[in-house]
Formats: structure tokens, C-alpha cells, sequence
């Protein structure tokens, strides 16, 4: 395989990953957010998808107002947004077609029944009564394509880019799960401690997937700060930021140890910095600083890193 060829192909399984696990989070983030809704907030838990997305100026361009039937319709199937599950699942659908030398039949053919799922998708099944079944389906269908790279890729050198892609936005995505919770109590902080303030802490658990491990952590009850920390900073939780960016880091190193690659170093610089920064906080200095400006930094830093390797593997800073 001659050095273009590796280029464009560790970039296409770098992105392949990351567009699987984006569709996989934005799925977390509607399923928590459509709990969070439930309460006398919910037409405010709507907008905060959109912001936290960053995507004010797209969504209000075709829609007038941030309701449930929009915004799901926007982020779950609209082809025209391209940050909707459907436009991942089909940026990903594009990348693994590149690749078919490469990856294995599995991948491909479970993707590509995937993609036609969500491309025919009826207008009822996004109903907010049948939401959470739908994301539920959604996450579990990713969840099936990374357990099937997990059991037929070959470790070769696109091992490592698809972990660093799966790793990197996974890390992004748990923040963003983290400020969802951040805007949804930011203007009524009197509700903090309130049954409303616990059961969407447990929803956010359940939507990270880290209710039962949070549970053998903390069998006492769900605490606020408890939970913040363990989904940023918990060395064994699959989803915390810490354990998220420390695998990235590994990769990384393996990939360049391994293959005698030289262009990593911008890129292990970002990770070691970032985790040295996790290593060193606690939750209690992180909350003293403030969360929202915290997960902001770590947001900035791995998108840091995806430029690094960007401009170090692929010739160009990924977009």
C-alpha cells in the first residue's frame, strides 16, 4: 500500500469510527434530554440540544421554534443537516464503502442495513411517545457495528486509526452529555437538590450507560458532584473523559512505536497535556472553576488533537 493510498485510508477509518460513535451520542443526548423534558422545562430542554450543537443559525433558518417534533426531526433524520444521526450514518456508510479492501463483510453489511433503516424511517416513529424506543434501537445498532470491528478487523495500522477516531469522540460527546444537564438547570439553579434534580442525574447516567457502574461506585444515592466526577474523571468507566483520552493516548503511541510513523507528536502533546490536566483535577476543583468552562477547555483540546492528527496523517486538519 503505497503512503496516498494509507493516507486516505487511515483518514476514511478515522472518520468511519467517529461518525458511528457521533450517531451513537446524539442518541444519548435526545434520550436524556427527552427525560429531561418531562418536567415544566421542556420546551428550554429542546433549545439546549440546538445550542450545544451549535447549530442556531442552521436550525432556525427552516424551523421558528425549538419544539420536540423539530428538533428530533432535525437531529434524527433531516439528510439536509449534517449534524443529524442520519447525515453520521451516511458520512459513514461513504467512508466504509471506500474501504472495502479493507474492512471486513460484516462491517460493511451490517452499516449498510443500518443506514437503510434510519434512511426509511416513517415521520410516526419520531413521535415523542416513541422516541425512546427508536434512540434505544439506534444506540444498540452501533453498538453492534463496534462490537463487529472489535471481532473481525485486522490489527493492522487502521486498528489504531479507528480507535483514535472512536476514542476522541466519545471523550467530546460525554461533555456534551455533561452540558446538556449544565443548560437545562443553568436558569432555575433553586430547583438544584430538588426530585427533579435527582431523577434527571439518574437519566444522564442511564443515557451515558454508567448507571450500574456508578451504582458499585456509589451504592448510597446519586450525587451531583459524584456523578460529574465519575463521568469526567473515573480511570475505569468506558465513557469517562479521563479513561476516553488516556486510550486515544495509547493508540497513538502503539501506532507510532509500532510503524515507525513521525508525525504524531503535535497530536500525543494535546493528549498528554489533557491528561495531565485530568490526573491532576478533582471534581471539586473542576466545579470551583466552573463545569460549563471546564468542559469547554476539554472540548477545545480535543478538537486540538484532530487537527494535529489531521495535519500530521491525513495532509489536511480533519473537518
Amino acid at each position: 500500500m503505497n503512503n496516498d493510498l494509507l493516507s486516505r485510508s487511515a483518514e476514511a477509518l478515522f472518520w468511519l469510527s467517529r461518525y458511528v460513535e457521533r450517531a451513537e451520542n446524539l442518541a444519548r443526548i435526545l434520550d436524556v434530554n427527552e427525560s429531561f423534558s418531562r418536567d415544566r422545562a421542556g420546551a428550554r430542554n429542546w433549545l439546549s440540544v440546538v445550542q450545544i450543537n451549535t447549530d442556531n443559525a442552521a436550525f432556525f433558518a427552516r424551523h421558528p421554534l425549538a419544539d420536540p417534533a423539530a428538533v428530533i426531526a432535525f437531529y434524527v433524520t433531516d439528510a439536509a443537516n449534517p449534524t443529524s444521526i442520519l447525515s453520521a450514518l451516511r458520512a459513514a456508510r461513504e467512508n466504509a464503502r471506500t474501504l472495502r479492501p479493507l474492512i471486513s463483510t460484516e462491517m460493511w453489511v451490517q452499516l449498510n442495513r443500518f443506514h437503510a433503516r434510519l434512511a426509511g424511517l416513517a415521520a410516526e416513529e419520531l413521535a415523542p411517545g416513541r422516541l425512546a424506543p427508536l434512540l434505544s434501537e439506534i444506540k444498540e445498532a452501533c453498538q453492534t457495528h463496534t462490537g463487529i470491528t472489535e471481532g473481525t478487523f485486522f490489527r493492522d495500522q487502521g486498528w489504531y486509526f479507528c480507535q483514535l477516531g472512536r476514542y476522541l469522540e466519545r471523550a467530546d460527546q460525554t461533555t456534551r452529555l455533561l452540558d446538556v444537564k449544565y443548560h437545562v438547570l443553568l436558569p432555575r439553579a433553586e430547583e438544584v437538590g430538588s426530585p427533579v434534580d435527582a431523577s434527571q442525574w439518574n437519566a444522564l447516567l442511564r443515557s451515558a450507560a454508567g448507571y450500574h457502574a456508578y451504582r458499585r461506585l456509589h451504592p448510597r444515592g446519586i450525587a451531583p458532584a459524584q456523578v460529574a466526577g465519575f463521568l469526567l474523571l473515573n480511570r475505569r468507566f468506558p465513557r469517562s473523559v479521563y479513561l476516553c483520552v488516556r486510550e486515544a493516548e495509547l493508540a497513538l503511541a502503539d501506532l507510532t512505536a509500532r510503524y515507525g510513523l513521525r508525525n504524531g507528536r503535535a497530536a500525543a502533546e494535546e493528549l498528554d497535556a489533557l491528561r495531565g490536566i485530568l490526573s491532576a483535577m478533582t471534581i471539586e476543583d473542576v466545579l470551583i472553576g466552573g463545569l460549563h468552562e471546564f468542559l469547554d477547555m476539554v472540548q477545545l483540546r480535543l478538537a486540538a488533537t484532530a487537527r494535529a492528527l489531521g495535519e500530521g496523517f491525513f495532509g489536511s486538519p480533519p473537518t
